[in-house]
């Protein structure tokens, strides 16, 4: 991780057989996937989840989304997804992503997703003041 001053969310998962490949790795769409519960429970642990961003009317549209593979984990490990905030726009922000063998700490996969807050109705719209006072702390 780049810096030690961000507020970082940790989540532990245990692979899944349905997200592994005929080999039992880790299928690495599977990754994407991780990435979302790493960015839902940043969400939960800094106290406003998700769904309470969509009643209020906003979604959080993925608009970019970036992967480095360094390594495989297999079906019957645990990963930890680390989770944080790597830019702040008025109208999006970046979620940056470190997934790692829970047990030895080791990096599998680095990542990134860029978002747009979008109104249900699909205009481009600023970030609620809300969502930008806990992200931006």
């Amino acid at each position: 991780m780049s810096s030690t001053d961000v507020f970082v969310a940790e989540t532990t998962l245990h692979v899944r057989y349905a997200e592994t490949d005929a080999m039992g790795i880790i299928h690495h769409a599977s990754y994407i996937v991780y990435f979302e519960e790493g960015r839902s429970n940043y969400a939960r642990q800094r106290g406003s989840d998700y769904a309470s961003f969509e009643a209020s009317g906003h979604y959080l549209a993925v608009s970019e989304i970036n992967a480095r593979y360094v390594k495989s984990a297999r079906y019957g490990s645990q990963v930890t997804i680390c989770c944080w905030i790597a830019e702040m726009k008025s109208r999006g922000l970046t979620f940056a992503y470190e997934i790692l063998d829970a047990a030895s700490r080791e990096l599998l996969v680095q990542g990134s997703s860029k978002h747009i807050c979008i109104t249900h109705s699909g205009q481009v719209t600023r970030l609620p003041d809300s969502w930008k006072a806990w992200a931006a702390s």
